[in-house]
């Protein structure tokens, strides 16, 4: 990832719009900035969600609050606590993410 063009800026994530994305189960509540072609997000999942989909996009992902379980399409599965990350290529291994307790993250991708 190459950083360029992106002035010194601060955000207030609680004044960025707030967009809902419905799960198979549960909501994921996205608030998002663009700069350039990266993308950062505060996002919340609410207890019970699963995603409706195998993701296959690169992130850098830390567990800001609540536990995220993450499964790879090959089985492998782990849970993130707050204070912990995982971090994924594009189009490397497919992942999809779930919550029993919901969670909050920080995601840039």
């Amino acid at each position: 990832m190459q950083m360029t063009d992106i002035p010194f800026g601060i955000t207030d994530w609680a004044k960025i719009e707030r967009t809902e994305h419905k799960g198979d189960s549960g909501m994921a509540y996205w608030r998002t900035q663009h700069f350039g072609t990266i993308r950062v997000r505060h996002v919340e999942y609410t207890p019970g969600y699963v995603a409706d989909h195998w993701c296959v996009k690169g992130h850098i992902l830390l567990c800001i609050e609540g536990e995220l379980d993450t499964e790879l399409e090959d089985g492998r599965q782990f849970t993130l606590r707050p204070g912990m990350s995982y971090q994924v290529a594009d189009n490397a291994e497919a992942h999809r993410s779930s919550t029993a307790t919901g969670a909050k993250l920080f995601i840039v991708d």
